[in-house]
C-alpha cells in the first residue's frame, strides 16, 4: 500500500491532534474574556490581559519533562528519553506553547469599534519598544546556551554500567557504574533546532507585538508602553526556556564515565538556569500610568449596565470558563489513566466543568444580588438565531457521525466504539439542565437599568447552548478520528466500493474539532457595546 496522508494520520493518536487545538482555543477564550470584559480595552483590562499572557506563558514554558534527555538509565525499568517520539514533544510543547500563548495574546485584543478609526502615522519598529537592558541580557543567555550546546556536541557517549566494585591497590575497593549518555551530537541535534526555533519565533512574536493594532481607549504613549510590557514578559519567559535548554545540555555534559568511577557530578548550567529564573522573576515590567492612578479600572463613562456588580460578576465568569475547560489537563497530571480511555470522555470532562461554572455563576448572582421583591425577567429571545442554528447543525453532524460509524463497524467486524460518544454527549446534555434551571429559577435583581436581569439570564443560556454546540461538534470530530483509523485498517483487508470516502476521514475529523473550538469562543454581546435600554424583555411576576 503506498504511503498516503491518510496513512500518516492513522499513526497519530487522535488526542495528539486535538490537544493543541483545544489548548489554543482555551487560551484564546480566556484571554479574550479578560480583555473584552467590563471596561473593555481600558488601561486596567489591558494590564490584566498582559499579566494573564505572562502567567500562561510561564506555565507553558516548563522543560522539566526533558530534563534527562539523552541519559541512558542503568535501571532497566526506567525509560530513557532518547527517541524522536519522546524528545520532540518534550521540547516542542514548552517552546511552541510559550510562543503560541504570546502570539494568541496579541491576536485576542479587540478590534476598532469607533465609527472613525484612529491610526498612528509613525513607522513602528521592534527596537522602538524593546527594553534594551533586558534584550541584551536575553541575547547573552541565547549565546551562552548556543556555546553550551556546541561544546556538548563534541562529547562522547557512555553505555550505562551496573553498580559494582573492583580491587584497587590504594583504596582496596573502588565503586563504579551508573547512568550513561548518548553521544553529544545526537542530543545537540534536538537542542540546537529547539534553540533556533525559539530565537526565530521570539523575533516573529516581537514583530507581531510591534504591528499589533492599537487599543482605542489608550493614547499613543500608553499603547507604546503596552507593547513594551508585552515584550518584557515575552523576553523574560524565552530567557528561562533558553537557559533551560542549556541546563539539559549541562546535565548531559556533567555525567562521568560510569565504567571508570561512580562519582558525583554537578550541573553548573543547572545552577545558572536557577539564577536566571530568579532574575527574570524579579525583572518586573513597567506599569501603565492610568492603572497606577486608578486601581479600580472603571472609568466614569463606562455604561451603567457594565458597572453593575451582578453584570461584572457575570462577565468575569468568562475567565473561569476558560480555566474550567482545562480540567482534563489537571486530571491528566494527577490521574493519567483517567484520560487514556475513549477520547469522548475527555471531551465530556472539558465541557462538564464549563456547565458547572455557568450554574455556579447564577447561584452566586442570586445569593449576592437576588431579592424576592424584584420581578424576574426572561428575555424574549434567549438564544440568537445564528447560535441556535449552529447548535442544531452540531447535533445533526454528531448524529450523522454516530449513525455512519455504527453502520460501518459491524460490516468490517470491528468492535463498536460509538457508544461512549453517545453516552458522554447524553451526560453533558443532562448536565446542561442545571445552569438552565438555575437561570430560569433565579430571583430577580433590583436595578435601575432596564432589562439587566433578562440580559444576565440570556448570557447564561447563550453559554449553555454554545457549550453544547461546541461539545457535539468536537465529539463528532473525535469519533471520526478514533473510529476512522480502525475502519481504514479494516478496509485494507476487505476493500469496499465506498472505501474512498474514508480517505478524507482524518481531515474531516480535524476540521470538525477545529469548528467546535471556534464555536466555543463565540462571544457574548457585552454591555459596553449595546445599551441596556435597547433590551425589552418579557417579564414574569415574582413568585
Amino acid at each position: 500500500m503506498p504511503f498516503t496522508d491518510a496513512a500518516l494520520f492513522s499513526n497519530v493518536p487522535p488526542m495528539a491532534v486535538v490537544w493543541p487545538f483545544l489548548l489554543a482555543a482555551g487560551s484564546y477564550l480566556l484571554l479574550r474574556w479578560v480583555i473584552w470584559g467590563p471596561g473593555s480595552g481600558s488601561a486596567a483590562t489591558a494590564s490584566q490581559h498582559a499579566l494573564w499572557v505572562g502567567v500562561m506563558g510561564w506555565l507553558a514554558s516548563s522543560l522539566q519533562p526533558a530534563g534527562n534527555a539523552g541519559i541512558l538509565h542503568v535501571n532497566p525499568d526506567s525509560q530513557p528519553l532518547i527517541s524522536n517520539s519522546a524528545i520532540v514533544p518534550a521540547l516542542a510543547w514548552p517552546v511552541l506553547g510559550c510562543l503560541a500563548v504570546h502570539a494568541i495574546g496579541q491576536l485576542s485584543y479587540p478590534g476598532p469599534r469607533l465609527p472613525r478609526r484612529q491610526a498612528d502615522l509613525e513607522v513602528r519598529r521592534v527596537r522602538d519598544f524593546l527594553p534594551r537592558p533586558l534584550a541584551w541580557t536575553v541575547l547573552a543567555v541565547f549565546a551562552g546556551t548556543a556555546l553550551q550546546i556546541g561544546w556538548m556536541a563534541t562529547l562522547p557517549g557512555y553505555d550505562p554500567v551496573p553498580y559494582s566494585s573492583r580491587p584497587d591497590p590504594v583504596h582496596t575497593y573502588v565503586t563504579y557504574g551508573g547512568d550513561g549518555r548518548v553521544p553529544g551530537i545526537e542530543l545537540a541535534s534536538y537542542l540546537g533546532p529547539a534553540l533556533l526555533v525559539l530565537a526565530v519565533g521570539t523575533w516573529l512574536v516581537l514583530v507581531l507585538i510591534t504591528r499589533r493594532r492599537r487599543l482605542e481607549a489608550l493614547d499613543t504613549g500608553e499603547n507604546n508602553l503596552l507593547r513594551t510590557i508585552a515584550m518584557n514578559r515575552l523576553l523574560r519567559t524565552v530567557a528561562t526556556i533558553a537557559s533551560g535548554l542549556a541546563a539539559i545540555a549541562g546535565n548531559h555534559a556533567a555525567r562521568p564515565d560510569p565504567s571508570l568511577v561512580a562519582g558525583g557530578w554537578i550541573n553548573a548550567a543547572g545552577a545558572v538556569n536557577l539564577a536566571i529564573l530568579l532574575a527574570m522573576w524579579r525583572w518586573a515590567p513597567p506599569r501603565l500610568p492610568a492603572v497606577q492612578a486608578d486601581r479600580s479600572g472603571l472609568k466614569p463613562r463606562e455604561p451603567a449596565a457594565a458597572s453593575h456588580p451582578a453584570a461584572r460578576l457575570s462577565m468575569s465568569l468568562g475567565a473561569a470558563l476558560g480555566l474550567a475547560a482545562f480540567v482534563p489537563v489537571l486530571v491528566a497530571m494527577v490521574i493519567p489513566a483517567a484520560v487514556t480511555g475513549h477520547p469522548a470522555l475527555v471531551v465530556a470532562m472539558a465541557a462538564a466543568p464549563v456547565l458547572l461554572v455557568t450554574a455556579a455563576g447564577e447561584l452566586l448572582i442570586q445569593r449576592n444580588y437576588g431579592t424576592p421583591q424584584a420581578p424576574r425577567e426572561w428575555p424574549r429571545q434567549p438564544v440568537s438565531p445564528a447560535l441556535l442554528t449552529t447548535g442544531i447543525a452540531a447535533l445533526t453532524v454528531l448524529a450523522a457521525a454516530v449513525v455512519v460509524t455504527a453502520s460501518v463497524q459491524p460490516e468490517l467486524g470491528i468492535l463498536p466504539t460509538w457508544a461512549p460518544t453517545l453516552w458522554a454527549c447524553a451526560a453533558v446534555a443532562l448536565l446542561a439542565v442545571v445552569p438552565l434551571a438555575a437561570a430560569k429559577g433565579r430571583k430577580g435583581i433590583p436595578t435601575a437599568v432596564p432589562g439587566l436581569d433578562a440580559a444576565l439570564r440570556a448570557i447564561t443560556v447563550h453559554r449553555v447552548v454554545r457549550t453544547l454546540a461546541a461539545c457535539f461538534t468536537v465529539q463528532a470530530g473525535v469519533l471520526m478520528l478514533s473510529a476512522g483509523r480502525d475502519i481504514r485498517r479494516g478496509l485494507d483487508l476487505e476493500p469496499a466500493s465506498w472505501a474512498w470516502a474514508w480517505d478524507a476521514d482524518p481531515f474531516t475529523g480535524v476540521l470538525l474539532c477545529t469548528a467546535g473550538i471556534v464555536i466555543a469562543v463565540i462571544p457574548v454581546r457585552s454591555f459596553a457595546r449595546t445599551p441596556a435600554s435597547g433590551r425589552n424583555p418579557a417579564r414574569e411576576p415574582a413568585t
